[in-house]
């Protein structure tokens, strides 16, 4: 979708999310010049009629005076494009962290609405940031995560809006243990399991290399305690969902350590024994070598986030945090 061709392109990319609209797929991601989250970030999108070959990229958002931001993927109800962005202020408080979620609307996937907060059921701005992955359960209610702040605390959230603007509320989840203002679970994702019910799988931050789940058996309103699954994971955004037949799957770097690759799609028929694998990219002779050095960047197959449209499965990922794949 995207490659630096020149020391003067922007060449830290990240955060690939696919989706589709009014005849169109549409890939979004966060772009800066060398750096992870820094000043200049800005987010991005391209467009493309076959998801082979994709326009050149469009500005979606760009940062302002004391304030970064990052992507936070999409939302549509085929009328509107909803395009989610994180908003980080530059605030010295220690290991704190603080940012909140903003969105802006289209109806063309030209032109753009003003950015407004994301609101709560109240009518409150929700206190956290988006993750990249909003989708509907059966029945239509919308189900993600917020990182909330003070701090980075991963809570899932439903709302019965089909944008995604607002109505938003808390699922009752109760964290494990952690050290500092970051929760262990982190960037999760989630898919429905044989019961009809939604399963998120977090990243663990506290080192595992396993991923961490809970389950809801009344549509995001309340979810059982956080569990240390059996599932590897190099400590990385996953991606997860359901086929078609209903068939589970599950996309990250499943491996003991903290490398990203090889990047894998794994199946499963229930949500709880995974038994098929297939190697999207393996790492080996596949991974180009990285262009340009920058913090935070690595090596890999970075932050997967899937959709499935037309009987096919897409898989969105950053190669090396600089090109969008």
């Amino acid at each position: 979708v995207y490659a630096p061709m020149s020391d003067a392109d922007y060449a830290y990319n990240h955060g690939a999310v696919l989706t589709w609209f009014q005849g169109r797929y549409y890939m979004q991601w966060q772009s800066s010049f060398r750096d992870e989250d820094a000043a200049e970030t800005r987010v991005m999108y391209a467009v493309s009629s076959d998801a082979e070959t994709w326009s050149e990229p469009r500005i979606l958002a760009s940062p302002a005076d004391g304030l970064t931001i990052t992507n936070g993927g999409w939302v549509t109800d085929g009328e509107t494009l909803i395009a989610y962005i994180n908003v980080w202020p530059d605030v010295d408080d220690g290991d704190l962290k603080y940012g909140f979620a903003q969105y802006v609307a289209s109806t063309d996937g030209l032109s753009w609405s003003a950015p407004e907060r994301v609101l709560m059921a109240d009518g409150s701005p929700v206190s956290g940031i988006i993750e990249q992955d909003t989708r509907a359960l059966p029945g239509g209610r919308l189900l993600t995560a917020f990182h909330v702040e003070p701090g980075l605390i991963a809570k899932p959230y439903i709302t019965d809006d089909p944008l995604g603007m607002t109505g938003w509320v808390e699922g009752e989840f109760h964290n494990l243990e952690s050290e500092g203002p970051t929760s262990r679970e982190l960037e999760p994702s989630w898919f429905v399991n044989a019961n009809g019910n939604p399963v998120m799988v977090f990243r663990d931050q506290g080192g595992s290399f396993k991923t961490i789940a809970s389950e809801s058996r009344d549509k995001g309103l309340t979810w059982s305690a956080p569990v240390l699954s059996d599932f590897p994971d190099s400590r990385s955004k996953q991606s997860a969902g359901n086929l078609g037949d209903g068939t589970v799957f599950r996309v990250n770097n499943p491996r003991r350590d903290r490398e990203r690759y090889p990047l894998v799609l794994s199946l499963s028929e229930d949500g709880q024994v995974f038994d098929r694998a297939y190697v999207v990219r393996s790492g080996l002779t596949d991974l180009p070598a990285m262009q340009h050095d920058g913090r935070y960047k690595r090596i890999g197959y970075s932050y997967p986030k899937s959709f499935v449209h037309n009987g096919f499965l897409y898989i969105a990922y950053a190669t090396n945090k600089e090109r969008i794949e």
